[in-house]
């Protein structure tokens, strides 16, 4: 009878594992669940509940957009990429709230949370700064250690186990 001898994933996510060690586990192997309706962890206006995030939502909002679109992309894109395309719409367009938006709806769906306090859109419109700390807040709550990224977040939870991003094949051949 086989015994597995890994340690339980924390209550935050799962990981389905592959039949042998040592093969790399990609996001798509994850179920993150969606439970029955649940409330955000924090309130929309509780910035101050992480200061130092709020400081950086403050003075760099493409940095805390970065690490949620990271996490809530699954390491498709990583925090790079979308922090460097959200401070370029600020700049080109003076404003990336739809942007944002959108990752506030992906993660509302993620994880069934109400869309409260008002629609995704007012909230960003409204309260961008405050969406971005709560929506951070939020990811940190359910396990995630934001600095570390999605890749980072999955070696955590499998030890010895390489997690690579989706390859997207194909490529340059000769």
């Amino acid at each position: 009878m086989y015994k597995n001898t890994r340690p339980a994933p924390s209550a935050s996510f799962n990981v389905a594992h592959p039949p042998t060690q040592g093969i790399p586990v990609s996001p798509h192997h994850l179920h993150i669940p969606n439970a029955s309706s649940q409330t955000w962890s924090t309130g929309l206006f509780n910035c101050c509940d992480d200061p130092g995030n709020c400081c950086i939502t403050c003075w760099c909002p493409c940095i805390t957009f970065g690490q949620i679109a990271e996490i809530a992309d699954r390491g498709i894109t990583s925090c790079g990429v979308s922090g460097t395309l959200y401070g370029l719409m600020m700049l080109i367009l003076g404003g990336s709230r739809c942007y944002s938006c959108f990752y506030r709806s992906k993660l509302r769906s993620q994880y069934n949370l109400p869309e409260s306090p008002c629609p995704d859109f007012l909230v960003h419109l409204c309260c961008e700064g405050c969406a971005l700390c709560q929506e951070y807040r939020e990811l940190k709550a359910r396990g995630f250690d934001m600095p570390i990224g999605w890749i980072g977040n999955m070696e955590k939870q499998t030890p010895g186990v390489t997690t690579l991003p989706p390859s997207m094949g194909g490529g340059m051949a000769r």
